[in-house]
Formats: structure tokens, C-alpha cells, sequence
């Protein structure tokens, strides 16, 4: 029997593409440039199935010229944003994510920013880096310790639990607000403490970690409304969407000393992030590295590859989203 082809449309780890190559015919984009849209569209004329990645936005518009006879998306992401599911239930394609491998590496990216948010470890890079440095000072970027400040978790699912685990190991107390709260042994496992509000978890956030999807309902929830909510000099981590943070009230509280810091590691219109950002020393930003571990990016193609296995297979598919 002739194998399926499938269309990937970046390239994966080795491992993954190995895996890939075993099962199915695959149609492979180099990444260079980047796929288009209707390149996409294109090659899916004469492939079963997609495995793409958060690159390609694929909005009502574009589900709507996908060619009929596909019915299998797999994302190689947690997040499920750039597809339009309703248009995906419409046209009877089947899509899944793949959701558990991003969980540890992204929670260690959310410590990372932290520690490189309250020590002002960037600050103290570009010094190095700028030959700038005049040696050991008393009062040279003094930064904050983690111990016994509070930490705001806003979503509380696998990320955000992790990120827990690793935060009461810095002796932080951790405090949390979703939509859906944890049973109360969970809780006294984790040893955190429940917000039945987002306002009640911002008052009391010294710390405050972005672990939500972004959905329309949340989109820019962080803007100066939040800001004015916050401790004095609070630290923001964002590691889950930029489009989650109003830039220019984050920029302006930065600015002004409202917040002491913030560790980003997404942005809204990333690659082309807001120019305001690059001239805050106060600022410890990454360019989204949170599910960059070679554990977790494997981990990923398998569950994306998962999911196109089952829809052949006639099941469900394991992570299922449409």
C-alpha cells in the first residue's frame, strides 16, 4: 500500500522527521524563506494531510481555500490561535496540537525571566558585552531575591503548575487565578493559594507570571487598568502570548517606574516587536524560546505526528482540538 504524503511545513527535529519519514511520504518546506500561504495551499493539493506550525495563520480566509479533500491539521504547538476552528467544524477538518511537550521547558523559560527580570541580568550582559564593566561595585545593579515574594500565576493549567514547582522552590509564595480552580488537595499539594479573581491576584502579585492562552475575551487584559492593580515596582513574566500585553501601557509603566521590570519572552507581532522595548534596560526579553529544548521540541512532533497517525487510523485523535 502506497504511503500517505504529508505536507511539513518547517523543518522538525531529526528525530521527528525520522519518525515522519518511517510512516509517510513527506513533502518538506526547507524554512528558507519561510512557506507562504498559498505555497501552502499549493502543495496541499497533492498531500493527505498538514503538519504546520504557529507560522502559518490560518484564518477563515485561508481555511476556506483549503483543497477539499483535506481533512487532517496537526499543529506542531500548544497554542491554537493562528487556526480558525469554527471554519476547521465547517469544513469537516479534523485538528489536533500537540500540548504536553512545551510544559517543562516553557516553565523553566518563566523562571529564567524571572531571575533574569528581579536580578537585572541583562543589564549586567550588555555590560560585559560593551566592555563597560568597572568592576565589583557595592550598589552595581542591585537587583531582588525571589525568597518570600509573592508570585501571581494568571492560568493555571500544566505550565502554570510547573511553574508552581519550580517557584516554591525559591521559597516564593505562589498564588493563582483560572477560570477553573484546582481541588483543594491539589492546591495543598502544590502549596498555593486560589484568587477568585483576576483584581484580587493582581493586588497582591509582587511577581506576576502570563500563563493563559489568548482568546478573544483575555486579548490585551494587561494594560494600564492591570498595571494600576499591581504592588509598587511588581516584575511581569509573560511566556504565553503577546497578545495578551497592551505594549505601549507595559512600555509607559516601565518607563516611569510603576513596574520595576518585566521578562518577556512573546510579543505582539513578533518578529517585529514594539520599538519601544529595545531601549529599556529594564527589560529582559527572549525571542520565544520557551518550548526551545531539544526534549520538548521531539516530544512535540511526536504528538503532532500522533494525531495524524490516529486520523488515518480512523480514531480520534489524541489531542484533539476540532
Amino acid at each position: 500500500m502506497a504511503k500517505k504524503k504529508i505536507l511539513i511545513t518547517w523543518p522538525l527535529p531529526d528525530a521527528a522527521m525520522a519518525r515522519a519519514r518511517e510512516t509517510y511520504e513527506v513533502v518538506a518546506h526547507s524554512g528558507k524563506p519561510q512557506i507562504t500561504i498559498d505555497e501552502m495551499l499549493e502543495k496541499a493539493k497533492s498531500v493527505d494531510a498538514l503538519l504546520l506550525t504557529l507560522n502559518e495563520k490560518c484564518r477563515k480566509d485561508v481555511i476556506d481555500r483549503m483543497p477539499e479533500h483535506i481533512k487532517c491539521i496537526s499543529t506542531y504547538s500548544i497554542g491554537f490561535d493562528h487556526i480558525d476552528l469554527e471554519a476547521c467544524k465547517a469544513r469537516g477538518i479534523k485538528v489536533g496540537n500537540a500540548p504536553h511537550g512545551v510544559t517543562l521547558a516553557t516553565a523553566e523559560i518563566a523562571v529564567l525571566l524571572m531571575l533574569g527580570a528581579a536580578r537585572r541580568a541583562g543589564e549586567g550582559e550588555r555590560m560585559l558585552r560593551s566592555r563597560q564593566w568597572p568592576g565589583w561595585q557595592p550598589l552595581q545593579l542591585v537587583g531582588r531575591r525571589l525568597d518570600g515574594k509573592k508570585l501571581g500565576i494568571y492560568g493555571f493549567g500544566k505550565i502554570g503548575q510547573a511553574l508552581a514547582k519550580f517557584a516554591r522552590a525559591f521559597d516564593m509564595d505562589v498564588h493563582y487565578y483560572d477560570i477553573y480552580r484546582q481541588p483543594a488537595d491539589k492546591e495543598k499539594a502544590l502549596g498555593v493559594t486560589y484568587h477568585p479573581s483576576l483584581d484580587s491576584l493582581l493586588s497582591v502579585s509582587e511577581f506576576f507570571s502570563i500563563n493563559a492562552p489568548s482568546t478573544p475575551e483575555n486579548r490585551f487584559f494587561f494594560n494600564k487598568d492591570a498595571i494600576a492593580k499591581m504592588p509598587q515596582g511588581a516584575i511581569v513574566i509573560n511566556t504565553a502570548r503577546g497578545d495578551l500585553v497592551n505594549d505601549a501601557d507595559l512600555i509607559a509603566a516601565l518607563k516611569s517606574g510603576r513596574l520595576a521590570s518585566a521578562g518577556l519572552d512573546v510579543f505582539f507581532g513578533e518578529p517585529k516587536i514594539n520599538e519601544g522595548y529595545y531601549d529599556l534596560d529594564n527589560t529582559f526579553l527572549l525571542p520565544h524560546l520557551g518550548s526551545a529544548a531539544i526534549e520538548a521540541r521531539n516530544q512535540m512532533g511526536f504528538e503532532a505526528l500522533d494525531n495524524v497517525d490516529a486520523f488515518f487510523a480512523g480514531k480520534d485523535m489524541p489531542f484533539k482540538l476540532a
